[in-house]
């Protein structure tokens, strides 16, 4: 295995449904721009959009493989009874919680979006549009149990180009809308729904190859899937720290009109470095460092150590500063349309602009918090990402009334940035950081092609200024020639340097 090249598969399956996702909220921009109308599908949408991120992206996984990994080892029979009983368990958690859901919709809504109250009509619509979304839930966490079975056997490409569907069934549910007449909101409710079915087919038939379910509805479980469980919800703490810090933020910025929106466009933004520099690396990397920690094998640990953060650090340190330098052209170009108005476009590019400063922060927690899930340790990382949860929220709302809705991004981005340096600490501590100087060596040759870049992006920004005029309906065609030159100059200066070589990466 390698993991640069498995990381690319992954980043490669991932840039695609971000641009997709791009194309998606344009449209949602342009149509609905930052309304009532798009703040509730914001809300009823971030929940199980929340809990999609958490189990696609890294939670699942990271109590997952270790376990399913310890049970292969004694035996592939042993490994598929294990798997059937979390599915099975895991069945009846989830249609529990998506019958509570639909009930208590209304108090659900009180919690996650209390600003709302005050506004009937923003109340009920996101209420209804809750209940549309949330079946959503239950598809996608079945679909992230086939795609963690996937990821166990390092097979990367089906997990990472899910999301996929979901992005081409807005499109369509967007487009159909326009031309026919249809309520925009709805049809876009109902997609979201339709879409976690259509993910949980395509990865279930997938997945046939390595695991065919023979579901074991019970409520008695063995030791192993106790086990399992009792990492399972602290890992959700641990490794999704991020998206529940974003969670926390749409809560509080429901109190101010057009935030939730303004933030739920910064994150889409600044998401797909994050899934590149962090998500990809962390899923990639967990299945082998499990591993390599069941045998006791330190080189291999120390390797898998070094590389992951060296990938990391690669793709997330030009990104932080391009999004920083770029934060207001990006999101004119993207979402700078229609109903999209050009203040909505300067508060947006300001609460990227802050996310951008902790895109390596939320990048570093992924890769971090791997150290510890490898060794079946989900303690640690849940009081950690506790912490940083408490100070994000203590933060935000200190500080609301005072200065508004952008203290949500400056708080997640410090609040991760500490929990980095708890993590970096305690591991030092037990003596579990077994990096190597060509890791600095390798950091400063990162830093000199980034600089190097940022002289280039200003240059091509200062040149073009005008053609990114908020009345130019054509500046995303020249916002994306301009970041794909930009990109692989970068790539290019790396390689020069040495870093970018394909035979690094090897874990064999």
């Amino acid at each position: 295995m390698n993991l640069l090249s498995s990381a690319s598969v992954f980043s490669f399956f991932t840039l695609i449904s971000r641009i997709l996702g791009y194309v998606r909220d344009i449209l949602i921009a342009t149509f609905l721009g930052a309304s009532i109308f798009a703040d509730a599908f914001f809300v009823a949408f971030r929940l199980p959009n929340t809990f999609r991120r958490l189990f696609a992206e890294g939670t699942f996984n990271s109590a997952f493989i270790p376990s399913f990994a310890t049970a292969n080892i004694e035996g592939k029979k042993k490994g598929k009874k294990f798997a059937d009983e979390v599915l099975g368990f895991l069945l009846i958690i989830l249609f529990l919680i998506v019958t509570l859901v639909e009930i208590f919709t209304p108090y659900l809504i009180y919690i996650i979006a209390p600003g709302f109250i005050e506004n009937d009509i923003k109340f009920n619509l996101a209420v209804e549009l809750t209940r549309i979304t949330f079946p959503f839930l239950l598809f996608v966490s079945l679909s992230s149990f086939f795609g963690a079975i996937l990821n166990s056997n390092n097979k990367f490409a089906a997990a990472a180009s899910a999301p996929i569907i979901l992005n081409i069934i807005l499109i369509i549910s967007l487009i159909t809308s326009y031309f026919l007449g249809l309520n925009y909101v709805d049809q876009l409710s109902y997609g979201v729904t339709i879409a976690g079915g259509v993910q949980l087919i395509f990865l279930a038939y997938v997945a046939k190859n390595f695991y065919q379910p023979n579901l074991i509805i019970s409520f008695y479980l063995s030791k192993k899937v106790k086990f399992f469980f009792k990492k399972l919800i602290p890992s959700i703490l641990s490794s999704g720290v991020t998206q529940i810090n974003i969670l926390i933020g749409t809560i509080i910025a429901s109190f101010q009109a057009g935030a939730v929106s303004y933030l739920y466009y910064a994150d889409r933004v600044y998401q797909i470095n994050l899934a590149i520099a962090g998500i990809a690396v962390g899923t990639v990397s967990l299945p082998i460092l499990s591993k390599a920690f069941k045998k006791k094998n330190l080189k291999k640990i120390s390797y898998i150590q070094n590389k992951s953060f060296e990938l990391s650090l690669l793709f997330s340190i030009p990104a932080s500063i391009g999004l920083i330098i770029a934060s207001e052209e990006i999101v004119n170009a993207l979402f700078g349309y229609g109903s999209f108005s050009y203040n909505d476009v300067k508060k947006t590019a300001l609460a990227l602009k802050y996310f951008g400063y902790g895109v390596p922060a939320f990048a570093f927690i992924k890769i971090l918090s791997n150290f510890f899930f490898a060794r079946d340790n989900t303690k640690i990382p849940f009081y950690i990402s506790t912490f940083i949860v408490l100070l994000n929220v203590l933060i935000s709302i200190s500080l609301f009334d005072k200065i508004g809705f952008i203290i949500i991004p400056i708080a997640t981005s410090i609040s991760t940035w500490v929990g980095v340096f708890i993590y970096l600490y305690l591991l030092h501590l037990k003596n579990s950081l077994l990096l190597n100087n060509q890791l600095l060596i390798s950091f400063i040759k990162i830093i000199i092609s980034t600089i190097i870049m940022c002289l280039l992006l200003i240059f091509f920004l200062e040149i073009f200024t005008s053609y990114f005029d908020y009345s130019n309906k054509y500046k995303v065609f020249y916002l994306m020639p301009i970041i794909i030159i930009v990109g692989m100059f970068y790539l290019l200066l790396c390689n020069l340097l040495g870093i970018l070589k394909l035979k690094n990466y090897k874990t064999n």
